[in-house]
């Protein structure tokens, strides 16, 4: 079975971070057709990130896609057998290695033991009957025979265990190649058919579309909870901005909501790399793991604005308006010495972060006191950018090594925005109060 052993680039991190945001957002605010067709780029990209188990087939409403099904569990089985034999296989040649070793030492042990028996014996014979020297001589001989007992002894169980291990350990890796090259088999396979279906998905797409009824089909369920949400008046989320803060709590909310989307592709790929490759990666986990620290930091604002924090209302829910403002603008004290905190606490997080010295960058010396900040901005340069040798303040423990700094950042901004929005909801308050409706 092929391995993988692709570690995502820092660089392509960042970018996929900002660039796939973007791109779904612009896609999401496309007209829509007012008729459910099938789409081929869809059909494409389900097939290249499903199509080892016919994702695309499923959504094409085509069952030959239940073919891929078998071929996929037999790989995760082969996979599972390769794996099992390859741990047999790794206690068997450790036992080997032991045994060997002990040969090896052993014989040399017993060899030289043998070669000084004569010299020994000879010395005890001719000492003097009960003398120290004989005494002493016995003792000698006495370790010697010992050593050559213990010895060969030792020999005997080191070669029966290397009869006994050597054929189990030659099954144990002939096991492993067996699973390991059925399974590669069987994922060939697999992208022998996703190839042709990428030739027939075309034809797929138009069949499919040509199966549609003319008009779609609204269910009781569907038609009652559109009824239900339009009696309810529920709020778009465009309902809730009426300044820039606002609108820029929005933003940041749908731009890192896409985030989520992200962990979708990037766990899919960890579990195929991990139980198809048997090659799990060093970097999905981290990354996911601060991305979604950042992503929860930054839609914090646009959780207060659009109240989606849990909150227990039993006393605030029945409150009018005005009184509702009153309530908001008296628990503010609270929620700005919360808001303020964490921007101070961020902010000495993030040049904490900058300032940790792992390399010669010019921005972790500014951080560190030791140049000006106009120093430190005269001398950035592409080199502070490209150069491998230079490395920007604190980095993660594991081998992926991405920085950490940028996520402190994110705290500061998370808290900047919090902020923020506090503000503009000080001010809505206090409007609403003014107006006393």
């Amino acid at each position: 079975m092929p391995g993988l052993s692709f570690t995502l680039p820092h660089w392509l991190y960042w970018v996929g971070l900002i660039v796939f945001p973007i791109v779904a957002m612009i896609l999401s605010r496309r007209p829509q057709p007012k008729e459910r067709r099938y789409s081929l780029p869809l059909a494409y990209m389900i097939a290249i990130a499903g199509g080892i188990i016919g994702l695309h087939r499923f959504y094409l409403k085509s069952l030959l896609g239940l073919v891929y099904i078998p071929i996929f569990l037999f790989i995760l089985y082969a996979n599972n057998q390769a794996h099992d034999a390859r741990t047999v296989l790794s206690d068997y040649a450790n036992q080997m290695r032991v045994a060997e070793r002990t040969l090896t030492r052993e014989e040399s042990r017993v060899q030289e033991a043998q070669a000084g028996l004569a010299d020994l014996q000879k010395a005890y014979d001719e000492a003097e009957e009960g003398s120290f020297g004989q005494k002493s001589a016995e003792r000698r001989l006495q370790r010697a025979q010992d050593t050559i007992s213990k010895g060969e002894a030792r020999l005997t169980e080191a070669r029966t265990a290397v009869a006994e291990i050597a054929p189990r350990r030659d099954e144990a890796a002939a096991s492993r190649n067996f699973w390991r090259q059925a399974g590669g088999y069987a994922f060939y396979l697999i992208l022998a058919l996703v190839a042709l279906d990428f030739v027939l998905i075309p034809g797929l797409v138009r069949r499919a579309n040509a199966a549609l009824p003319l008009t779609e089909e609204v269910s009781e369920a569907e038609a009652a909870l559109a009824a239900a949400e339009k009696e309810e008046g529920l709020k778009q989320d465009s309902d809730y901005a009426e300044n820039w803060i606002d609108r820029l709590s929005l933003f940041c909310g749908e731009f890192v909501s896409y985030w989520a989307v992200i962990a979708v592709f990037v766990y899919y790929y960890e579990v195929i790399a991990r139980y198809v490759f048997n090659s799990p990666t060093n970097w999905a986990h981290e990354g996911m793991y601060l991305m979604f620290g950042m992503q929860y930091l930054i839609a914090g604002a646009y959780a207060m604005l659009t109240e989606s924090h849990v909150r227990v209302d039993i006393f605030y829910a029945p409150l009018s308006k005005p009184r509702k403002a009153w309530v908001d603008l008296l628990t503010s004290v609270f929620f700005f010495i919360f808001a303020g905190t964490l921007l101070v606490t961020s902010w000495i997080f993030a040049m904490d972060a900058i300032a940790v010295p792992s390399g010669n960058s010019i921005v972790s010396d500014w951080a560190r006191g030791q140049i000006g900040f106009g120093e430190m901005i005269g001398g950035l340069g592409l080199n502070q950018w490209t150069d491998p040798n230079i490395r920007w303040g604190e980095i993660s423990f594991n081998e992926w090594e991405v920085p950490l700094w940028p996520m402190k950042w994110v705290m500061v901004i998370g808290a900047v925005l919090l902020i923020l929005q506090g503000i503009s909801k000080l001010s809505k308050d206090v409007r609403e109060i003014a107006r006393g409706n």
